[in-house]
């Protein structure tokens, strides 16, 4: 949820993100295993889901320095940064609102009406809380209750029509990854789609036309 964004890797990751004319949606940082796994979720102002993936990895590239030059996360990690996908994540208030009509999932902090999981048709959003309803019942979910929520989805025979044309935008994120490393230590990035191109690190970047993904793996 965007609420629940550390303020100090808010304060690095957005003004990167507002820069390159795009909103950031959510960010999450996963501690266990290694490296640890940063994921930063952005969109466009009108909320359609259509960065293109170069737009992602600059952005990538951007927060990675950032993050590094400020010291901000003690380990070594694993940076992606998305646009949202079909089942788009819910993280602020205007993704309520835009959603309301649709099938939604919402897990909460704590039981709400005595259950934490909820997946409905999401009825409204108003004053900060959910009403959705599930199984002819309506429940009503404050956001500061909310710890997940996304739209879900059904894929239908017409997703799969050889004739549809939209880039895949409504079926694939637009993803980039990349590692970083502490202390000094030098990125090395590398991809393994259609074509790649030198970066400022030295590295390459490369694109896979087809799942519009864009990897800097370190």
């Amino acid at each position: 949820m965007y609420r629940d964004i550390p303020e100090e890797l808010r304060i690095l990751i957005e003004p990167v993100v507002v820069d390159a004319g795009l909103e950031l949606v959510d960010v999450m940082l996963a501690r266990s295993g290694r490296p640890w796994s940063l994921r930063v979720t952005v969109d466009t102002p009108v909320g359609d889901g259509r960065v293109p993936v170069d737009h992602c990895a600059r952005v990538a590239r951007e927060i990675g320095t950032q993050l590094d030059v400020a010291d901000a996360i003690e380990s070594n990690y694993r940076l992606e940064v998305s646009s949202p996908g079909l089942d788009r994540v819910l993280a602020r208030e205007k993704d309520f609102v835009n959603a309301c009509g649709s099938e939604v999932q919402i897990e909460t902090r704590n039981p709400v009406s005595g259950r934490r999981r909820f997946r409905g048709v999401l009825v409204s959003f108003e004053n900060n809380v959910a009403s959705i309803e599930v199984d002819g019942a309506e429940s009503k979910v404050p956001i500061a209750e909310i710890s997940k929520a996304k739209l879900f989805y059904e894929f239908s025979a017409a997703d799969f029509n050889n004739g549809r044309d939209d880039h895949q935008y409504r079926e694939q994120k637009n993803e980039s990854k990349t590692t970083g490393r502490r202390h000094g230590k030098r990125d090395e990035n590398k991809g393994g789609g259609r074509s790649g191109r030198s970066d400022e690190r030295g590295g390459k970047t490369a694109g896979r036309a087809s799942g519009r993904i864009a990897e800097i793996d370190g």
